[in-house]
């Protein structure tokens, strides 16, 4: 999907994990902003049941560095029970356009998780 719009929109050039660097760069807060939609479309249409889209996190406001920000889902409640189940981070910002976003527990994300460069 994402290549798709990339194309259509000038941001298939997009590098992952940078700031900046010229024209189409998305940062996290784009990224995570698309993947939410993206995720919302997919609910929307029935194409996801066992998950739920979730607003999106921010780590790292400032105490604990650059704050980042991901597109979150969480586990769809079993029928009978209330709430929702475990939540998942999906970061796409960290690859570039068009690659598979890492998914991993939230909990493991907020604590600072990067991807081994």
């Amino acid at each position: 999907m994402e290549k798709f719009v990339g194309a259509a929109t000038g941001t298939s050039r997009d590098k992952g994990g940078t700031f900046n660097g010229g024209e189409g760069q998305m940062d996290c807060i784009d990224e995570s902003i698309n993947t939410t939609l993206y995720l919302t479309m997919l609910q929307k249409y029935g194409l996801m049941r066992e998950h739920r889209v979730e607003d999106r996190a921010t780590r790292g406001w400032f105490l604990g560095g650059w704050p980042h920000t991901t597109a979150v889902i969480s586990e769809a409640a079993v029928l009978g029970e209330q709430g929702r189940g475990r939540l998942w981070a999906i970061d796409s910002w960290f690859l570039d356009n068009g690659e598979p976003p890492f998914i991993l527990p939230l909990e493991t994300w907020k604590a600072g998780w990067e991807p081994i460069r």
